[in-house]
């Protein structure tokens, strides 16, 4: 008597032994442990990195302005900014080891950045993000997380075994984005996905990434209430309530998340374009880049009479702000934003240092906002698709974006989840199809990318 076809989910016995003896072994047990114990220090030094950063960004839009007699930063304010962001940033770029981090517009992947070039991409962020650049801070983090494994592995003596340097970057790297991110879920959800990866090598990567950014989050929350210093991560505290999407939800949704993955597409094509003008003369046009970035956030307040903090910096406090009070902003408001952030972002991609996410966030929850008027589109239905469909189509990473999004929107995401998928999905098909048109489609998207 013949057996019937085997469970489509069914797992070969020699695998399932692999896995096993991986697991149980005691270099894998020795490097779990070492994973654990490397969360407690990346996340401690992640915690003083972003709270020193947030502190130099409090003092030069808030403290600074406040001292020169202005209750806001006056319309001119990124313009001094910028252009000291970008002379701070060109003797790094060209003089440092490493280039101060690599360009956000290649995303998140790329090889792990090591003991020697974690200075320049450190003093990068931490001098230029709190300035005004439109870029947010989960590239550096990643780095400084990398950097600081590969030399616990030096120190331990335990750098000739390529393996386990790889696995160890790789969880301190996602330690680090975990605590910006909500957590070691859309942490290690970002780094299954970006990898590629399935069956004994998944689990033998995800254990460690799990384990290292479950430790750090867990001393990250910690700190953080004991010293009371703002961390910045990307969380939503309030949400507009909301309800089952309808029909309208998805006639409207559907378009709106293709619209926000053309426009993410065409910002990056601009970071491609401005990439490559940098690479000939990188100082001086590295100046002008920032500049430019400067112009851009002084024009959206010429243009609507609002702050330029609003378009400036990575955008994590303006979209809670977006999602907190969502009828604040007009219409006319938030295309202004959308256009005057996203040239920015686009210019940034290319010239400046930082993370290629928050930024496109803020972009596309401000389109999809912009078209909730639309008769039948819901506020809560477009603050969810525009954050799933904005993070698809910057990162490529469908599955990654619906969870980030999920965890985001809170307790209204049940009803949401429908949509979310959705709109995440229509986004990275979108995006696949336009940048199959460009000279750059072809490279590989990886994580952020």
């Amino acid at each position: 008597m013949t057996s019937g076809p085997a469970p489509a989910n069914a797992v070969p016995a020699g695998a399932e032994q692999s896995l096993r003896r991986t697991l149980l072994g005691p270099g894998y047990l020795r490097l779990l442990a070492l994973c654990a114990l490397l969360g407690v220090p990346i996340a401690l030094a992640c915690f003083f990195f972003v709270g020193l950063q947030h502190r130099f960004q409090h003092w030069v839009w808030t403290s600074l302005p406040e001292a020169a007699g202005y209750d806001a930063p006056p319309w001119w304010w990124p313009l001094p900014a910028l252009v000291l962001a970008g002379l701070i940033l060109a003797p790094i770029v060209t003089r440092m080891p490493g280039g101060g981090g690599h360009l956000p517009v290649n995303g998140l992947g790329g090889a792990p950045v090591g003991p020697r070039a974690l200075p320049g991409a450190a003093l990068a962020a931490l001098a230029t993000l709190p300035l005004g650049v439109v870029l947010g801070p989960e590239a550096p983090l990643m780095a400084v997380g990398s950097g600081l494994a590969l030399l616990a592995v030096r120190r331990a003596g335990a750098a000739g075994d390529p393996r386990a340097s790889a696995i160890l970057a790789t969880a301190g790297s996602t330690a680090a984005i975990s605590t910006i991110l909500g957590g070691p879920v859309p942490a290690a959800v970002l780094v299954i996905e970006g990898a590629g990866l399935g069956g004994a090598h998944l689990a033998a990567l995800l254990l460690p990434c799990l384990l290292a950014s479950a430790a750090g989050a867990l001393v990250f929350t910690g700190f953080g209430e004991w010293t009371g210093l703002r961390i910045g991560a990307l969380a939503l505290q309030d949400v507009p309530p909301g309800a089952n999407p309808d029909a309208g939800d998805f006639l409207w949704g559907v378009p709106t998340a293709a619209l926000i993955a053309v426009l993410i597409t065409l910002c990056r094509g601009l970071g491609h374009r401005t990439g490559s003008w940098t690479r000939h003369h990188t100082a001086v046009r590295t100046v002008a880049c920032a500049t430019a970035v400067g112009v851009c956030l002084a024009a959206y307040a010429l243009i609507t009479g609002r702050s330029p903090a609003e378009a400036a910096l990575s955008g994590q406090a303006a979209l809670a702000q977006l999602a907190a009070h969502p009828h604040a902003w007009s219409v006319g408001a938030l295309v202004a934003l959308v256009a005057c952030k996203g040239l920015a972002w686009g210019i940034a991609l290319g010239s400046l240092r930082g993370g290629p996410i928050f930024p496109a966030v803020l972009l596309g929850t401000a389109t999809a906002m912009a078209c909730s008027g639309l008769p039948g589109f819901g506020v809560t239905p477009a603050l969810a698709l525009g954050i799933s469909a904005a993070a698809a189509a910057v990162t490529g990473l469908p599955l990654a974006s619906a969870v980030l999004a999920v965890l985001l929107v809170g307790g209204e995401a049940y009803d949401q989840m429908p949509l979310i998928v959705t709109a995440s999905v229509v986004a990275f098909v979108v995006t696949q199809l336009v940048r199959r048109t460009e000279p750059d489609a072809a490279d590989g998207p990886g994580p952020g990318g």
